[in-house]
C-alpha cells in the first residue's frame, strides 16, 4: 500500500448545489443595514410659496376667464383679477393660519384655507355684479353651486396636494 490514500468522499466534502447567479446577494447587499428613520413628520401646512403662487395663479383664471362663476357675475379685467386673487389667498391663508393646532398635520387647515379661498372668491364676484343682474335660471343656479362647491377651492385644494407631494 502506498502513504498516500485517495480521498474517501463524506458528506462534509461534496459541493452544494448553488443557487442561480440572479438570486446570490452582492456582499454590499448583505452588509447594507435597513435605514432607520426617528419619528419622521409629515405636514402639508404651511404650503410653500410656489403653492401659494399657483393658488393665486389658479384664482387670476377663474375671475377672468369665462366660465360658470363669469355667466353669472362676469368677468374681471386681468389687473384687477391679479391684485384682487393676491389678497383673497392673503386673507384665506390668514385665516386658516389662525386655526393652526401644533399637532395637526395640516389636512384640516388646509381643507379650511380651501373653503376660506373659495369663500372669499364668492363674495368678491358677488358685490361686483351689477344690481341688475338677471335671475339665474335652476340649472344655472345648480350648476353655479356645484362649481363653487367643488371649482376653484377643490383644484385649490388639488394644486396644493400635487405641489406638497412633488415637494416631499
Amino acid at each position: 500500500m502506498s502513504d498516500v490514500e485517495s480521498p474517501t468522499p463524506n458528506s462534509s466534502d461534496q459541493t452544494q448545489p448553488q443557487p442561480p447567479p440572479e438570486m446570490e446577494e452582492t456582499p454590499q447587499e448583505q452588509k447594507k443595514p435597513a435605514p432607520v428613520t426617528p419619528n419622521v413628520t409629515f405636514s402639508i401646512w404651511p404650503p410653500s410659496q410656489r403653492t401659494r403662487d399657483a393658488v393665486i395663479t389658479r384664482l387670476i383664471e377663474t375671475l377672468s376667464t369665462p366660465s360658470v362663476l363669469s355667466k353669472r357675475y362676469g368677468t374681471i379685467p386681468q389687473e384687477e383679477a391679479a391684485s384682487t386673487a393676491r389678497q383673497i389667498e392673503e386673507e384665506a391663508f390668514a385665516a386658516a393660519g389662525g386655526a393652526a393646532a401644533a399637532d395637526d398635520d395640516g389636512i384640516e387647515i388646509l381643507q379650511i384655507y380651501s373653503k376660506e379661498v373659495s369663500k372669499r372668491m364668492l363674495e368678491c364676484v358677488k358685490s361686483r355684479s351689477p344690481s341688475a343682474a338677471p335671475p339665474a335660471t335652476p340649472a344655472e343656479s345648480a350648476e353655479l353651486n356645484q362649481s363653487s362647491e367643488m371649482g376653484p377651492a377643490a383644484t385649490a385644494s388639488e394644486e396644493v396636494a400635487s405641489t406638497v407631494e412633488s415637494e416631499a
